[in-house]
């Protein structure tokens, strides 16, 4: 029999781990997580680095902050909670996430990511394609006008902004009315169709994460 002894050392300190705890829902623990593998079923990220929403957690929850802060995968989460609806604990795992990319220095963080946030918070409509405020309901009002006339079906659609009352406010990746307006249509026709209350904001409807 071998006369090594293996000397487990003290705790380790994690900067992860009560930011995990933060994020459970009142009265839960870790414990509680089933490992269900739910959350990573519906991820648009899994699977790319090797990694996905229930491993991501785990290792915080384990403590292994180098393996974490190494991992370019947090930049990959679209931070679409899908993972939150799905999980029968509803683990905020965007919410961690956020702590990790926060975390980053600053000149570590990806280039094109950092440069869309820095471009969208220079006007109100935080967009990180820069587009103002008047160049958004322009462009709505136009397309808007277009589509009415051009298919009947659809002329009295709307497609309103700063809308009072309104239900639902939409948020709107920029990227479509800046380089395909087109693409917006689709959405205000499914809206239009269901007789929904909906709004765009002259202001912070840029939907870019």
């Amino acid at each position: 029999m071998s006369e090594d002894i293996i000397r487990l050392g003290g705790k380790k300190k994690s900067i992860f781990i009560d930011k995990v705890k933060e994020i459970l829902p009142e009265g839960d623990n870790l414990n509680l997580c089933l490992t269900c593998g739910a959350c990573s079923s519906g991820c648009p990220a899994t699977g790319l680095e090797g990694m996905d929403p229930r491993k991501f957690l785990r290792m915080a929850a384990l403590g292994l902050d180098d393996e974490i802060l190494k991992s370019d995968w947090p930049w990959m989460c679209t931070m679409c909670q899908r993972c939150i609806y799905v999980c029968p604990m509803k683990i905020d795992i965007p919410q961690l996430i956020f702590n990790v990319r926060a975390s980053w220095p600053r000149e570590e963080r990806p280039k094109g990511i950092l440069g869309s946030c820095d471009m969208a918070l220079r006007d109100d409509s935080c967009s990180a394609m820069g587009a103002s405020p008047e160049d958004f309901t322009f462009v709505v009002e136009d397309v808007l006008e277009e589509y009415q006339e051009d298919q009947p079906e659809f002329n009295e659609m709307q497609a309103p902004i700063d809308k009072k009352g309104a239900y639902f406010f939409l948020n709107q990746n920029s990227r479509e009315p800046v380089t395909e307006p087109d693409e917006m249509v689709p959405l205000w026709k499914i809206l239009h169709i269901v007789g929904a209350g909906w709004t765009y904001g002259s202001k912070g409807w840029g939907g870019e994460n």
